[in-house]
């Protein structure tokens, strides 16, 4: 896979279509650029979709963590992401996230606002962070040496996948029958998981929990100008709506659609869904930068 200088460090990434709309799209914790991958060849023709590996995850170089995380923060994250568009010279492009990116997202539009246009968040973490308590973040230490208990806790994140009974506590996830390549697709990110820094395991808990405890960007919510849309499964057991509607409320053109059926990760469960948002939100819109008002 090819990789990308971003200041001290590269970063794996994918390219799909060659369009004259550039999309680029940030994934979330543990996770990697290839979670849209059976939904991008359904993207419009007219589009250039860039997935981009955090740093630790990925094809993606693998710091040694500092000892409070710090080098694996949403403001690294982000700055990482923005260093590496100016390496590919996108001046301007608009954004698709994934959970965790949409926070790294909320940090690069902030720093950067007209750089980019539009946002399609799937199942965010909002600005506001998410908070992790002590025994919440041993969990993820427990996971980096279990991989069942990791496949139990992946499969809460993509649960239309799976038979509802076989997700509860001290239960092997099953599979639901006929789900093909999205079964591959699962089994592949799930190998992916195993091979990220220590950095993104605990680092993105303790991170996002300082995120919610600062409130420095909750505070920021409304200079957030950029036309959003945003979409959670009602399923999602890991995103409150509670601070998605916080977000839409706070921020000047923000959308939010419930989706019945669906967990926290459409682009994994029903990827076809997610290619026809996808597409609604981006096909035919402007790549330049005078759809932003100085």
């Amino acid at each position: 896979m090819p990789r990308v200088q971003a200041g001290k460090v590269q970063l794996g990434w994918r390219e799909w279509g060659g369009g004259d709309v550039t999309v680029v799209f940030i994934h979330g914790n543990l996770a990697s650029k290839d979670w849209i991958e059976l939904a991008a060849p359904l993207f419009p023709s007219g589009l250039r979709v860039i997935g981009i590996d955090w740093r630790g995850c990925g094809e993606s170089d693998r710091p040694k963590p500092a000892a409070d995380y710090s080098n694996y923060s949403m403001q690294q994250h982000a700055l990482d992401m923005l260093a590496a568009l100016d390496t590919f010279d996108i001046q301007y492009c608009h954004l698709a996230t994934h959970s965790t990116g949409g926070i790294i997202a909320a940090r690069m539009m902030l720093m950067q606002p007209q750089r980019f246009g539009r946002v399609l968040a799937l199942d965010p973490v909002t600005p506001l962070g998410l908070f992790f308590n002590a025994e919440q973040i041993g969990l993820f230490r427990a996971m980096m040496r279990s991989k069942e208990l990791t496949r139990a806790m992946m499969a809460t994140a993509a649960s239309s996948l799976f038979v509802p009974e076989s997700l509860a506590p001290n239960v092997v996830p099953r599979f639901r029958e006929g789900l093909g390549e999205i079964q591959a697709l699962f089994e592949r990110v799930l190998e992916q998981t195993f091979g990220v820094s220590e950095g993104i395991w605990i680092g993105t808990p303790v991170n996002l929990t300082r995120e919610r405890e600062s409130r420095e960007l909750e505070l920021r919510m409304a200079e957030l100008d950029h036309p959003h849309l945003v979409l959670w499964g009602e399923r999602d057991g890991w995103i409150a709506p509670a601070d998605l509607r916080t977000m839409a409320a706070a921020m000047t053109d923000c959308r939010l659609a419930i989706v019945p059926g669906i967990g926290h990760s459409m682009n994994l469960e029903l990827p076809a869904l997610y290619a026809g948002y996808f597409g609604a939100w981006f096909g035919g819109v402007p790549n330049y930068t005078s759809v932003r008002k100085e």
